[in-house]
């Protein structure tokens, strides 16, 4: 998991070969102006989800995961307060895998909270288990699917 600004993002290039485009599309696009849903930049390869809406409590978060794909969670207005946990140490899950989705829901409380500004963002990696969405007021987000496997 990464916690980390925009203007630190050239630091994270090298991790993933999509990683410089999807920090492109971030600086490149006007992120306000896209209606929530899906926004396709390189097919299924990588993606844009824009999510506006309410936050919701700690306890109605749950924890996911993800086999896939690595996210990007950048805050665009309101404050996330991102839980995660290893996702080693989850050992209640709430349903299976669904391979259609890519996502998997646990039970586990998260060991710790992000709380995310605008203009900064997480990375979560399929060993992270994350519970987005939390928040006493209301979010604007974009979260870059990454695929692991690009190609």
């Amino acid at each position: 998991m990464i916690f980390s600004t925009l203007s630190q993002s050239d630091r994270y290039s090298a991790l993933h070969p999509l990683f410089p485009r999807a920090f492109e599309y971030i600086r490149n696009t006007d992120l306000m102006s896209l209606a929530p849903g899906h926004h396709p930049i390189l097919g299924e390869d990588l993606f844009a989800i824009v999510e506006h809406m309410p936050g919701r409590t700690r306890e109605a978060a749950q924890l996911e995961s993800h086999r896939r794909y690595i996210d990007i969670q950048l805050v665009l207005e309101g404050i996330d307060e991102m839980g995660w946990r290893p996702l080693i140490e989850c050992s209640e899950p709430a349903d299976e895998y669904s391979a259609e989705r890519d996502i998997r829901f646990f039970r586990d409380a998260p060991a710790a909270w992000i709380a995310t500004p605008p203009g900064a963002f997480c990375i979560f990696f399929p060993e992270d288990a994350h519970a987005p969405l939390v928040s006493s007021g209301s979010i604007r987000k974009v979260v870059l699917k990454i695929a692991l496997q690009a190609g």
